[in-house]
């Protein structure tokens, strides 16, 4: 099969196809992912539906090179963990699938995004190698062909300053950041935006108190002057992202799907509107594992979207959007 197939994904029946496709490639194919389905007694003529394929726990991307192409690697996208806690590796063997998803995600829900001027405040990414968010921003940032869109770093007084003058030009604008960095602006600086999308992408990663996320969005709105916080939910071991345009309500790509599993039974796929653990299928993941046990919680809803309700015990907080809620 050839990977660049599931970018064409237009129906619910298509990804199903697809996904069976991709779980018998990389049942044959991934060292890793054959044993833990060996160990389950699953293979592809046990695995009819979506919900029969086995889902990797999300902490294997810590200790093993999950792939079907060992010892081929373009990038290793690593988590940014915490204080003594290990980290997750994930060794992207053919980076163009990974441009191709956040391209065609983010115009999927936002449109083209040359027509954005693109601010990025992510100082704790930036801080350290290997951020695959960073990576994303980074070319969405040289693509949208914006003499402003750039990251700023520490220099919030430059970004109040451009943030208020572009929504003043009525030009379209994405503040994507991280939830201390957006409160140490709107602590610093006042707005009224009417033309700009505020996007926050992980929790306070040490540097504040966790928050739940009514509390955060209200305070943002508030400084902001704008409606709704928009959403960002990704992680090193995916390669494609799931967006909220508020209430916490976020949609996936086509060819992405969230799941979720019993809290008690993790091989049972629970139906809409129960909490249970979140299981992520992505098709962008050809050359890994498309199919991920997290260690977040959450619910699914008839429509495909899904919310992020908080993290297991005893998980590490870390990611993309991995507030407490």
């Amino acid at each position: 099969m050839d990977p660049a197939t599931i970018f064409n994904i237009n129906s619910l029946t298509h990804f199903e196809q697809k996904a069976l496709e991709v779980f018998k490639y990389q049942f044959q194919n991934n060292k890793v992912y054959r044993s833990f389905c060996d160990l389950l007694y699953k293979n592809p003529a046990d695995v009819n539906c979506i919900e029969d394929i086995p889902f990797l726990p999300i902490s294997f991307f810590k200790t093993r090179e999950v792939t079907t192409t060992p010892g081929v690697k373009d990038i290793i996208f690593t988590s940014s963990g915490t204080t003594g806690s290990s980290t997750s590796k994930h060794y992207v063997s053919d980076i163009s699938c990974y441009i191709e998803s956040f391209r065609k995600g983010f115009q999927h829900f936002y449109g083209n995004f040359e027509d954005y001027t693109i601010l990025a405040l992510l100082p704790s990414y930036l801080e350290r190698e290997g951020s695959s968010l960073i990576y994303m921003v980074e070319d969405l940032i040289k693509n949208s062909k914006k003499e402003n869109s750039g990251f700023y770093l520490d220099d919030l007084k430059k970004l109040a300053h451009t943030l208020n003058q572009l929504d003043a030009q009525r030009e379209k604008t994405l503040l994507i950041g991280v939830s201390f960095a957006l409160l140490d602006l709107v602590e610093k600086y006042s707005f009224n935006l009417q033309n700009t999308i505020i996007m926050e992408t992980g929790g306070m990663k040490g540097r504040r108190k966790e928050l739940i996320r009514e509390e955060l969005h209200a305070i943002l709105e508030k400084g902001f002057g704008v409606k709704e916080i928009h959403s960002e939910y990704g992680m090193t071991e995916l390669l494609s992202q799931g967006y909220s345009k508020g209430n916490g309500i976020f949609n996936c790509p086509p060819w992405m799907k969230v799941l979720t599993r019993d809290p008690e039974d993790a091989l049972t796929i629970q139906n809409h509107g129960k909490t249970g653990g979140i299981n992520v299928i992505d098709l962008a993941n050809y050359h890994s594992c498309s199919f991920i046990a997290t260690q977040d919680l959450g619910k699914t809803h008839k429509d495909g979207s899904f919310e992020v309700i908080g993290r297991f015990d005893h998980s590490d907080i870390r990611g993309c959007n991995l507030l407490i809620l």
